[in-house]
Protein backbone atom coordinates (compact mmCIF):
# COMPACT_ATOMS: atom_id res chain seq x y z
CA UNK A 1 0.00 0.00 0.00
CA UNK A 2 2.85 2.37 0.76
CA UNK A 3 4.31 1.66 -2.70
CA UNK A 4 0.93 2.31 -4.30
CA UNK A 5 0.67 5.66 -2.50
CA UNK A 6 4.18 6.56 -3.69
CA UNK A 7 3.16 5.89 -7.28
CA UNK A 8 -0.02 7.93 -6.91
CA UNK A 9 1.95 10.86 -5.45
CA UNK A 10 4.45 10.67 -8.33
CA UNK A 11 1.71 10.76 -10.97
CA UNK A 12 -0.34 13.47 -9.24
CA UNK A 13 2.32 15.99 -8.14
CA UNK A 14 -0.11 18.92 -7.81
CA UNK A 15 -2.42 17.12 -5.40
CA UNK A 16 -1.86 16.67 -1.69
CA UNK A 17 -3.13 13.09 -1.43
CA UNK A 18 -3.63 11.85 2.14
CA UNK A 19 -1.17 9.13 3.17
CA UNK A 20 -2.41 6.19 5.20
CA UNK A 21 -6.05 6.61 4.16
CA UNK A 22 -6.18 3.35 2.17
CA UNK A 23 -4.92 1.18 5.01
CA UNK A 24 -6.87 3.07 7.64
CA UNK A 25 -10.20 2.58 5.88
CA UNK A 26 -9.65 -0.85 4.31
CA UNK A 27 -7.02 -2.69 6.34
CA UNK A 28 -5.24 -3.64 3.09
CA UNK A 29 -1.44 -3.78 3.35
CA UNK A 30 -0.64 -5.76 0.19
CA UNK A 31 -2.25 -6.81 -3.06
CA UNK A 32 -1.26 -9.02 -6.02
CA UNK A 33 -0.66 -7.72 -9.54
CA UNK A 34 -0.84 -10.05 -12.53
CA UNK A 35 1.95 -10.09 -15.10
CA UNK A 36 1.45 -7.45 -17.82
CA UNK A 37 0.59 -9.98 -20.55
CA UNK A 38 -1.93 -11.96 -18.49
CA UNK A 39 -5.69 -11.76 -18.93
CA UNK A 40 -8.48 -13.07 -16.69
CA UNK A 41 -8.62 -16.32 -18.67
CA UNK A 42 -4.91 -16.90 -18.00
CA UNK A 43 -5.38 -16.58 -14.24
CA UNK A 44 -8.38 -18.92 -14.34
CA UNK A 45 -6.49 -21.41 -16.51
CA UNK A 46 -3.54 -21.49 -14.08
CA UNK A 47 -5.91 -22.39 -11.23
CA UNK A 48 -7.86 -24.87 -13.36
CA UNK A 49 -4.70 -26.77 -14.32
CA UNK A 50 -3.63 -26.96 -10.69
CA UNK A 51 -6.95 -28.34 -9.42
CA UNK A 52 -6.97 -30.93 -12.20
CA UNK A 53 -3.40 -31.99 -11.40
CA UNK A 54 -4.20 -32.21 -7.69
CA UNK A 55 -7.04 -34.61 -8.50
CA UNK A 56 -5.18 -36.68 -11.13
CA UNK A 57 -7.57 -35.54 -13.85
CA UNK A 58 -7.24 -34.23 -17.38
CA UNK A 59 -9.26 -31.47 -19.02
CA UNK A 60 -10.93 -34.16 -21.13
CA UNK A 61 -12.47 -35.56 -17.92
CA UNK A 62 -14.62 -32.44 -17.42
CA UNK A 63 -18.18 -32.40 -18.71
CA UNK A 64 -18.94 -28.76 -17.86
CA UNK A 65 -16.86 -25.64 -17.23
CA UNK A 66 -18.41 -22.57 -15.59
CA UNK A 67 -16.44 -19.32 -15.62
CA UNK A 68 -17.56 -17.16 -12.70
CA UNK A 69 -15.80 -13.82 -12.43
CA UNK A 70 -16.33 -10.10 -12.64
CA UNK A 71 -13.34 -9.75 -14.95
CA UNK A 72 -13.59 -11.04 -18.51
CA UNK A 73 -11.36 -11.13 -21.57
CA UNK A 74 -14.04 -9.74 -23.87
CA UNK A 75 -17.74 -8.98 -24.02
CA UNK A 76 -18.14 -11.87 -26.47
CA UNK A 77 -17.51 -14.81 -26.42
CA UNK A 78 -17.96 -16.15 -22.90
CA UNK A 79 -14.60 -16.18 -21.13
CA UNK A 80 -15.31 -19.82 -20.30
CA UNK A 81 -14.57 -20.68 -23.93
CA UNK A 82 -11.15 -19.02 -23.72
CA UNK A 83 -10.29 -20.84 -20.49
CA UNK A 84 -11.44 -24.16 -21.96
CA UNK A 85 -9.30 -23.64 -25.06
CA UNK A 86 -6.25 -22.81 -22.93
CA UNK A 87 -6.53 -25.93 -20.78
CA UNK A 88 -7.62 -28.22 -23.62
CA UNK A 89 -11.18 -28.91 -22.45
CA UNK A 90 -13.85 -29.89 -24.98
CA UNK A 91 -16.92 -29.80 -22.71
CA UNK A 92 -19.82 -27.30 -22.73
CA UNK A 93 -19.08 -23.95 -21.07
CA UNK A 94 -20.88 -20.83 -19.94
CA UNK A 95 -20.27 -17.79 -17.75
CA UNK A 96 -22.05 -16.85 -14.51
CA UNK A 97 -21.65 -13.25 -13.41
CA UNK A 98 -23.01 -11.58 -10.28
CA UNK A 99 -20.26 -9.30 -8.97
CA UNK A 100 -18.40 -10.79 -5.99
CA UNK A 101 -21.03 -13.52 -5.58
CA UNK A 102 -20.33 -14.98 -9.04
CA UNK A 103 -18.55 -18.06 -7.67
CA UNK A 104 -21.25 -18.75 -5.09
CA UNK A 105 -23.93 -18.64 -7.78
CA UNK A 106 -21.82 -20.90 -9.99
CA UNK A 107 -21.66 -23.46 -7.17
CA UNK A 108 -25.45 -23.18 -6.84
CA UNK A 109 -25.89 -23.86 -10.56
CA UNK A 110 -23.33 -26.68 -10.62
CA UNK A 111 -24.97 -28.37 -7.62
CA UNK A 112 -28.38 -28.18 -9.28
CA UNK A 113 -27.09 -29.67 -12.54
CA UNK A 114 -25.21 -32.47 -10.78
CA UNK A 115 -28.19 -33.25 -8.52
CA UNK A 116 -30.44 -33.42 -11.60
CA UNK A 117 -28.07 -35.87 -13.26
CA UNK A 118 -27.21 -33.50 -16.12
CA UNK A 119 -23.48 -33.40 -15.36
CA UNK A 120 -21.09 -35.40 -13.21
CA UNK A 121 -17.90 -33.33 -13.08
CA UNK A 122 -18.07 -29.53 -13.16
CA UNK A 123 -15.17 -27.11 -12.96
CA UNK A 124 -15.93 -23.65 -11.56
CA UNK A 125 -13.15 -21.15 -12.20
CA UNK A 126 -12.55 -17.43 -12.23
CA UNK A 127 -9.78 -15.01 -13.06
CA UNK A 128 -9.98 -11.58 -11.50
CA UNK A 129 -7.96 -8.68 -12.92
CA UNK A 130 -9.48 -5.66 -11.14
CA UNK A 131 -6.16 -3.80 -11.00
CA UNK A 132 -6.69 -3.10 -14.72
CA UNK A 133 -9.14 -0.44 -13.56
CA UNK A 134 -6.76 1.30 -11.15
CA UNK A 135 -7.04 5.09 -11.69
CA UNK A 136 -3.47 6.39 -11.53
CA UNK A 137 -4.42 10.02 -12.10
CA UNK A 138 -7.15 11.80 -10.18
CA UNK A 139 -8.48 15.32 -10.60
CA UNK A 140 -8.92 16.13 -6.91
CA UNK A 141 -8.69 14.79 -3.41
CA UNK A 142 -12.48 14.39 -3.47
CA UNK A 143 -12.25 12.14 -6.54
CA UNK A 144 -9.49 10.17 -4.83
CA UNK A 145 -11.85 9.33 -1.97
CA UNK A 146 -14.61 8.35 -4.42
CA UNK A 147 -12.43 5.81 -6.25
CA UNK A 148 -10.46 4.67 -3.18
CA UNK A 149 -11.95 1.17 -3.40
CA UNK A 150 -10.00 0.69 -6.66
CA UNK A 151 -6.78 0.85 -4.64
CA UNK A 152 -7.72 -2.12 -2.44
CA UNK A 153 -8.32 -4.73 -5.15
CA UNK A 154 -6.07 -7.61 -6.08
CA UNK A 155 -5.61 -9.95 -9.06
CA UNK A 156 -6.21 -13.68 -8.56
CA UNK A 157 -7.19 -16.93 -10.23
CA UNK A 158 -9.18 -19.65 -8.50
CA UNK A 159 -10.87 -22.93 -9.36
CA UNK A 160 -13.08 -25.50 -7.65
CA UNK A 161 -14.06 -28.98 -8.82
CA UNK A 162 -17.51 -30.40 -8.05
CA UNK A 163 -18.27 -34.06 -8.70
CA UNK A 164 -21.23 -36.38 -8.29
CA UNK A 165 -20.84 -38.55 -5.22
CA UNK A 166 -22.63 -41.04 -2.99
CA UNK A 167 -22.98 -38.42 -0.23
CA UNK A 168 -23.70 -34.72 -0.70
CA UNK A 169 -20.86 -32.23 -0.31
CA UNK A 170 -22.99 -29.15 -0.96
CA UNK A 171 -25.53 -29.30 1.87
CA UNK A 172 -27.42 -26.06 1.32
CA UNK A 173 -27.40 -22.74 -0.47
CA UNK A 174 -29.60 -19.68 -0.22
CA UNK A 175 -29.49 -16.23 -1.82
CA UNK A 176 -31.10 -12.84 -1.49
CA UNK A 177 -30.86 -9.41 -3.11
CA UNK A 178 -31.74 -5.76 -2.63
CA UNK A 179 -31.42 -4.56 -6.22
CA UNK A 180 -32.66 -1.05 -5.48
CA UNK A 181 -29.17 -0.41 -4.10
CA UNK A 182 -27.29 -1.21 -7.33
CA UNK A 183 -25.95 2.33 -7.82
CA UNK A 184 -23.84 2.23 -4.64
CA UNK A 185 -20.93 0.41 -6.31
CA UNK A 186 -20.36 0.60 -10.05
CA UNK A 187 -17.43 -0.19 -12.32
CA UNK A 188 -18.26 0.80 -15.88
CA UNK A 189 -16.73 -0.66 -19.01
CA UNK A 190 -14.06 1.74 -20.26
CA UNK A 191 -12.53 -0.09 -23.19
CA UNK A 192 -12.91 -3.83 -22.82
CA UNK A 193 -10.48 -4.26 -25.72
CA UNK A 194 -11.11 -3.33 -29.31
CA UNK A 195 -8.22 -5.58 -30.31
CA UNK A 196 -8.66 -9.18 -29.11
CA UNK A 197 -4.90 -9.72 -29.37
CA UNK A 198 -4.00 -6.59 -27.42
CA UNK A 199 -2.80 -6.46 -23.84
CA UNK A 200 -4.99 -6.67 -20.77
CA UNK A 201 -8.54 -5.31 -21.00
CA UNK A 202 -9.19 -1.94 -19.41
CA UNK A 203 -12.19 -1.11 -17.28
CA UNK A 204 -13.34 1.98 -15.46
CA UNK A 205 -12.47 2.53 -11.79
CA UNK A 206 -14.70 1.10 -9.10
CA UNK A 207 -16.76 4.01 -7.81
CA UNK A 208 -18.28 3.29 -4.41
CA UNK A 209 -20.75 5.12 -2.21
CA UNK A 210 -19.72 3.36 1.00
CA UNK A 211 -22.69 4.54 3.05
CA UNK A 212 -25.07 3.55 0.26
CA UNK A 213 -23.48 0.11 -0.07
CA UNK A 214 -23.80 -0.51 3.67
CA UNK A 215 -27.46 0.56 3.49
CA UNK A 216 -28.00 -1.90 0.66
CA UNK A 217 -26.51 -4.75 2.68
CA UNK A 218 -28.57 -3.73 5.72
CA UNK A 219 -31.71 -4.00 3.58
CA UNK A 220 -30.98 -7.65 2.79
CA UNK A 221 -32.92 -10.04 5.00
CA UNK A 222 -30.28 -11.69 7.20
CA UNK A 223 -32.49 -14.79 7.40
CA UNK A 224 -30.71 -15.75 4.18
CA UNK A 225 -27.74 -16.72 6.37
CA UNK A 226 -29.57 -18.15 9.38
CA UNK A 227 -32.31 -20.28 7.81
CA UNK A 228 -30.04 -22.81 6.05
CA UNK A 229 -28.18 -23.35 9.32
CA UNK A 230 -31.43 -23.77 11.26
CA UNK A 231 -32.76 -26.23 8.65
CA UNK A 232 -29.60 -28.32 9.06
CA UNK A 233 -29.58 -28.02 12.85
CA UNK A 234 -26.26 -26.15 12.80
CA UNK A 235 -24.77 -23.06 14.41
CA UNK A 236 -21.69 -21.08 13.38
CA UNK A 237 -19.75 -22.97 16.06
CA UNK A 238 -20.19 -26.21 14.11
CA UNK A 239 -17.99 -24.99 11.25
CA UNK A 240 -14.27 -25.58 10.97
CA UNK A 241 -14.07 -22.31 9.04
CA UNK A 242 -16.39 -19.58 7.81
CA UNK A 243 -15.19 -17.94 4.59
CA UNK A 244 -16.67 -14.44 4.28
CA UNK A 245 -16.26 -12.05 1.36
CA UNK A 246 -13.97 -9.18 2.38
CA UNK A 247 -13.98 -5.75 0.79
CA UNK A 248 -12.51 -4.02 3.85
CA UNK A 249 -11.47 -5.18 7.31
CA UNK A 250 -13.82 -2.81 9.21
CA UNK A 251 -16.87 -3.89 7.19
CA UNK A 252 -15.90 -7.54 7.64
CA UNK A 253 -16.06 -7.27 11.42
CA UNK A 254 -19.18 -5.08 11.26
CA UNK A 255 -20.95 -7.71 9.16
CA UNK A 256 -19.83 -10.58 11.38
CA UNK A 257 -21.28 -8.76 14.37
CA UNK A 258 -24.57 -8.27 12.50
CA UNK A 259 -25.02 -11.98 11.74
CA UNK A 260 -23.20 -13.26 14.87
CA UNK A 261 -20.34 -15.06 13.12
CA UNK A 262 -17.57 -15.67 15.70
CA UNK A 263 -14.41 -13.84 14.65
CA UNK A 264 -12.31 -16.91 15.43
CA UNK A 265 -14.09 -18.86 12.68
CA UNK A 266 -13.36 -16.28 9.97
CA UNK A 267 -10.54 -16.70 7.43
CA UNK A 268 -8.98 -13.22 7.20
CA UNK A 269 -7.31 -12.52 3.85
CA UNK A 270 -8.02 -8.83 3.24
CA UNK A 271 -4.86 -7.45 4.90
CA UNK A 272 -2.26 -9.47 2.99
CA UNK A 273 -4.21 -10.20 -0.20
CA UNK A 274 -6.55 -7.26 -0.73
CA UNK A 275 -10.07 -7.50 -2.16
CA UNK A 276 -9.91 -10.57 -4.41
CA UNK A 277 -13.38 -9.92 -5.88
CA UNK A 278 -15.17 -13.17 -6.85
CA UNK A 279 -12.05 -15.23 -6.14
CA UNK A 280 -12.11 -14.27 -2.45
CA UNK A 281 -14.02 -17.23 -1.04
CA UNK A 282 -12.11 -19.84 -3.06
CA UNK A 283 -8.77 -18.33 -2.02
CA UNK A 284 -9.87 -18.56 1.61
CA UNK A 285 -11.05 -22.13 1.11
CA UNK A 286 -7.73 -23.10 -0.48
CA UNK A 287 -5.84 -21.56 2.45
CA UNK A 288 -7.74 -23.41 5.18
CA UNK A 289 -7.63 -26.74 3.32
CA UNK A 290 -3.94 -26.33 2.49
CA UNK A 291 -3.06 -25.49 6.10
CA UNK A 292 -4.96 -28.47 7.49
CA UNK A 293 -7.48 -26.30 9.33
CA UNK A 294 -10.21 -27.94 7.25
CA UNK A 295 -10.03 -31.71 6.79
CA UNK A 296 -12.18 -34.25 5.00
CA UNK A 297 -15.63 -34.33 6.57
CA UNK A 298 -15.40 -30.84 8.13
CA UNK A 299 -18.12 -28.26 7.64
CA UNK A 300 -17.35 -24.99 5.87
CA UNK A 301 -19.63 -22.02 5.25
CA UNK A 302 -19.05 -19.77 2.24
CA UNK A 303 -20.71 -16.42 2.95
CA UNK A 304 -21.00 -13.97 0.09
CA UNK A 305 -21.71 -10.24 -0.12
CA UNK A 306 -21.68 -8.31 -3.37
CA UNK A 307 -22.58 -5.02 -4.94
CA UNK A 308 -26.03 -5.02 -6.42
CA UNK A 309 -26.63 -5.64 -3.54
CA UNK A 310 -26.73 -9.41 -3.09
CA UNK A 311 -25.93 -11.94 -0.40
CA UNK A 312 -25.75 -15.68 -0.18
CA UNK A 313 -24.42 -18.70 1.66
CA UNK A 314 -23.27 -22.15 0.60
CA UNK A 315 -22.85 -24.82 3.28
CA UNK A 316 -20.28 -27.45 2.37
CA UNK A 317 -19.05 -30.69 3.90
CA UNK A 318 -15.50 -30.94 2.59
Amino acid sequence: TAELEDRLAERNPTLDLPRGLIHEHSGVRRRHIALPHEKPSDLAAHAARRVLEDNDLRAADLDLLIYAGVSSDAVEPATGHIVAAKIGACCPVFDVRNACNSVLNAIQVADALISAGRHRRVLVCCGELPTAGTPWTVASAEEYVTVAASYTVSDAGAALLLEAGSEPGVLAHRFSAYSAGWQAAVSAVDNLTTDPWAGRPTIGPLVVDSAGLVRGIENIDYAVFHKPLADLGLTWDDFAAVCVHQATLPTLWWFCDQVRIPQGKVVVTIAQHGNLVAATLLVQLARVVGSGRVRRGDLVALVGLASGASAGIVVVRW
